[in-house]
């Protein structure tokens, strides 16, 4: 068990008595486009406690390994990131203190494009994997990144973050037809499973993160992806704004409730009792 794997599991049973134990839990992801200021750090952590988020997904943290302790939210006590010795890149996800997380198994990228964590969040089953895909061959990374991690993509799989990439014309205001790289990041996609929450569940919203004033475009280049399999369970997701960065948040509802507890028995009424 790794350091980081046993500070999650302390901290859970220090909390343990104060878990509040509920059948939802939100994802929210966001671009922060810099930690490195006390002031933005400080504006990021009452936007967090603001959304209270059961997991909070950070890219372009811009933090060096060194600088890891400088991310703190009261309420958020275990975070995860994966850093950049050149300030570069950098993700973080934050996981709250009123949730009963165990980790099982954490996987870092060195330069900080991404991070994955497998585990059990209320006693259910999650892989959750948060990356910010660079601005220049995007596509190309996204999928390679996929086929790398493959064998632990599966049906409890959330990926989630800045992918730098909108995967259908509707994700921009220009209306431009996706290219050639973006066509075969979507076929990936489909042969693993993965689908565009958002998309799916708005197929006729034209809803954006962020905005180039390069061309002058909004587009939807921020992304949360989930199986087909666990489409049952997205229950709502929502573009939500942010004033501290130039990206969108996203921000992902996910219902368990459905799932019926081991060995439920459902009572019927003997029709024979009728007739005596």
């Amino acid at each position: 068990m790794g350091r980081e794997t046993k500070e999650i599991e302390e901290n859970r049973k220090t909390r343990h008595k104060m878990v509040v134990v509920g059948p939802h839990i939100s994802i929210i992801t966001l671009n922060v486009n810099g930690l490195n200021s006390p002031i933005k750090r400080h504006r990021v952590a009452g936007w967090i406690k603001e959304q209270d988020p059961t997991i909070c997904c950070l890219q372009e943290t811009h933090l060096s390994p060194k600088d890891k302790h400088r991310l703190r939210v009261k309420g958020w006590r275990t975070i995860l990131q994966a850093n950049n010795e050149q300030r570069k890149a950098g993700v973080a996800i934050l996981i709250s203190d009123k949730v009963d997380f165990k980790a099982k198994q954490i996987k870092k990228d060195k330069e900080g494009q991404y991070i994955m964590i497998k585990g059990t969040l209320h006693q259910e089953d999650i892989t959750l994997i948060n990356i910010y895909a660079p601005n220049t061959g995007a596509p190309k990374f996204v999928k390679q990144f996929l086929i790398e991690l493959k064998e632990n993509i599966n049906n409890n799989t959330i990926i989630v973050g800045d992918l730098n990439t909108p995967l259908t014309p509707m994700d921009r205001t220009s209306r431009q037809k996706i290219n050639k790289e973006i066509i075969e990041l979507n076929e990936k996609l489909d042969q693993m499973d993965l689908i565009d929450i958002y998309r799916t569940l708005h197929p006729k919203t034209a809803g954006y993160t962020f905005f180039t004033s390069m061309h002058g475009a909004f587009s939807r280049i921020d992304h949360m992806l989930g199986n087909k399999a666990s489409l049952n369970k997205f229950k709502r997701i929502e573009i939500t704004s942010s004033i501290f960065s130039d990206h969108n948040a996203m921000k992902l509802e996910i219902n368990y409730k459905n799932k019926a507890g081991k060995g439920t028995k459902m009572w019927r009424l003997n029709s024979m009792l009728l007739n005596n």
